[in-house]
């Protein structure tokens, strides 16, 4: 994403706390810590300084600094150059960038009521300011100029291609409209901001309040000593929701109406009472629809896969195609076995979708003799993150870590670490938060408090955030399997953003393309069960002892297993996406659910056991996210990775010199070239589908 393009994808917010405003407006802006440059290692945020009070006044004069920027471009009578107008823009923002890379990075992880209501007044203003730039007739005249005269520049192929990038990209937000209709698509812009922050709020709301609690302790059968202990609160205990569909505890549950409970909770979250979220999507989708026409396209989704690899719908859906009928074919098998253990039991129910995580488990232990609570033993959080996630980094690489505990952190669960090249040179630092709290989002991401760039004479600081529970005082952080998965995958996206090696911000490290940025974060995910990394890192919390070969081979025999339900809530989800972004700006759609269960009929995956993994009205990927008709970018990358990681095998695998290739024709390029072209530069070819199928268990 552009720098310059600043959207609060981080959409929490709440009603303006007029107080907190106006004691923000009296402070004096010369001494906030946010506009004064940090003097940490690595331009590090100084959290020890850093107030609550102090973002709103930042942000806004971080847009007044951009804002006076931008006219001195457009006011220059030179003739424009690369120097004067692209340079000029690119570093418009530096400051903004410095304040907002903070600011939304605790809206996500640390936020609280002022937070939440900066992001309520923000959320138009920002939308406006992107606007003012964006649709800037003055400022794109320059930009064309200096397009128009690329062929006869003497520049560096980075520095043309960041010209191309903001000529395509102004192109795309309307610069060469009319300029009747650069008012209704400004009107438009900032209505979605505000619509999208409402959304995230609500959502928000309806995860951290919309659980169940459970006032008998014998119906939380099938949970550990330890779970429930970290589940008590005053007296009885809560489960709250998670991001999902699916809920991890209906896996243990053997109380089926408390597992019907926490279903229903869960899948009817947003779609009634205080938390509805249904207008919003509605009003969303026709806004986009209508801002696309506007645009000069049919849909919102054939504007939005401008740059993208997919590039237009037809070539997603032709992905949907190719998929849904062996997902079908193996979640029909998968239907069977459940419902032939179910009836096993004597049990004369039909499956449901809250049945399928309890039994799907009795038939993976049957299976594969496979005890999740066995396996968690080997996956303590931390022999997890140093053992397994860094070394394998290392055998790659031939970065090193050191722990910091003199790093201010935002919180005292944050851990942080210094990376260093294989020469002892230093690469950036990497912070860790891996545990929930009411406080944080659901799900898990990486992102950037500084980010790498020559020019401004940056080295990365990035972080990830999980949502693992947090054990109670004195037991050990133990995940599943799924967790330390998603520890490796989050530390590809920041292995994207350490290995940066641009010189300008606005294109380094993971400022891809959404259906290529996910590439080397799943790609990461496939070094978690290589046997010289496992036995590093997968050792028994208690006896230190390496996990049996046999339990690992029971781990790698159920890597298919569930595939099928997999695949299809993930395929329900992104067909729901682009369903929603491929409406016309005049279709007439009064009901959510309706407009649902049409759609996955026509998809063909109205399957009634499998829920889409998202529903419209949680979808927060795609109403207020970013991810709008871009959901399917996790299967078009795991098709990526899939074949990277086969490309991988052909040449010897885990070896230092294939991490070195990868890295300098990869997770260095950031938005340099051609998506396509970059990937067949590496591997020597197209990627193919097979080997994502395979790994999947679908052929």
């Amino acid at each position: 994403m552009k720098k310059y393009i600043l959207i609060a994808t981080l959409a929490f917010v709440a009603s303006c706390n007029t107080k907190e405003a106006k004691k923000e407006s009296t402070m004096d802006i010369s001494k906030n810590p946010l506009l004064v440059k940090s003097t940490l290692e690595y331009g590090t945020p100084d959290f020890t300084k850093i107030k609550t009070a102090h973002y709103l006044p930042a942000i806004l004069e971080g847009m007044k600094l951009q804002n006076e920027a931008i006219a001195k471009i457009t006011e220059n009578k030179e003739t424009p150059t690369f120097e004067n107008t692209i340079i000029a823009l690119e570093e418009s923002s530096k400051k903004l960038d410095d304040v907002t890379a903070v600011f939304y990075g605790l809206a996500g992880a640390h936020t609280n009521d002022t937070i939440k209501a900066n992001q309520k007044e923000l959320a138009p203003k920002f939308s406006k300011h992107r606007d003012e730039i964006l649709l800037n007739t003055q400022l794109f005249e320059k930009i064309k100029t200096v397009y128009n005269n690329l062929s006869e520049a003497n520049l560096d192929a980075e520095s043309k291609h960041l010209v191309k990038e903001y000529f395509k990209d102004f192109s795309k937000a309307g610069a060469n409209l009319s300029e009747d209709k650069k008012v209704r698509l400004k009107e438009i812009n900032s209505e979605i901001a505000s619509l999208s922050n409402d959304f995230g709020k609500k959502l928000l709301d309806a995860s951290k309040k919309g659980g169940i609690v459970v006032a008998d302790k014998a119906q939380l059968k099938g949970f550990s000593e330890e779970k429930i202990k970290s589940l008590e609160k005053d007296g009885k205990y809560e489960i709250q929701l998670i991001n999902t569909t699916q809920q991890p505890s209906l896996q243990a549950l053997e109380n089926r109406e408390i597992r019907k409970q926490l279903f229903e909770k869960s899948i009817h979250r947003a779609d009634k009472g205080e938390y509805n979220t249904s207008d919003l999507v509605l009003k969303m989708a026709l806004l986009r629809a209508e801002k696309a026409k506007i645009l000069g396209f049919d849909n919102f989704a054939s504007w939005s896969l401008q740059g993208t690899m997919a590039s237009k719908p037809e070539k997603v859906f032709d992905m949907f195609t190719n998929l849904i009928p062996g997902s079908l074919e193996k979640a029909a098998s998968e239907v069977k076995e459940i419902q032939a253990e179910i009836n096993k039991e004597g049990k004369d129910f039909k499956l449901t979708p809250y049945d399928w995580n309890h039994y799907a488990e009795k038939v993976r232990k049957s299976k594969y003799n496979l005890d999740e609570e066995e396996v968690k033993q080997y996956f303590e959080i931390t022999n997890v993150l140093e053992k397994g996630v860094f070394y394998a980094a290392t055998k790659l690489y031939g970065i090193t870590f050191k722990k910091r505990t003199d790093i201010p952190t935002y919180h005292p669960d944050v851990v942080v670490y210094e990376l260093f090249e294989e020469d002892g040179s230093k690469l950036g630092l990497f912070f860790g938060d891996y545990f929930a709290r009411d406080s944080k989002r659901g799900g898990a991401w990486m992102s950037s408090f500084v980010k790498q760039s020559k020019l401004r004479n940056q080295k990365p600081v990035v972080y990830n955030v999980c949502n693992s529970p947090k054990p109670a005082a004195g037991e050990p952080a133990l995940i599943s399997f799924d967790g330390v998965e998603t520890m490796f995958h989050e530390f590809g996206h920041a292995l994207h953003g350490l290995f940066g090696n641009q010189k300008y911000a606005s294109i380094s490290g993971t400022s891809t393309a959404r259906d290529f940025v996910e590439f080397p974060s799943q790609f990461n995910e496939n070094w978690s069960t290589h046997p010289e990394i496992l036995k590093n890192y997968a050792l028994h919390y208690k006896t230190g002892k390496v996990i049996p070969a046999e339990l690992l081979k029971k781990i790698k025999d159920a890597g298919t297993f569930n595939q099928g339900y997999s695949m299809i809530e993930n395929l329900c989800s992104s067909s729901l996406d682009m369903k929603w972004h491929t409406i016309s700006a005049d279709q007439n759609i009064k009901d959510v659910a309706k407009f649902e269960a049409e759609a996955l009929k026509i998809m063909k995956l109205n399957v009634d056991e499998i829920p889409p993994r998202y529903r419209s009205t949680y979808f927060a990927h795609i109403f207020s996210g970013g991810y709008a008709a871009g959901y399917y970018s996790y299967l078009w990358t795991e098709m990526l990775s899939h074949d990277a990681y086969d490309w991988f095998k052909d040449n010897g695998l885990l070896t230092r010199e294939n991490g070195q290739k990868f890295r300098e024709q990869v997770l260095s390029k950031g938005n340099t070239m051609d998506y396509a072209e970059m990937y067949k530069t590496f591997a020597g070819r197209d990627p193919k589908a097979a080997p994502m199928l395979k790994a999947r268990g679908l052929k």
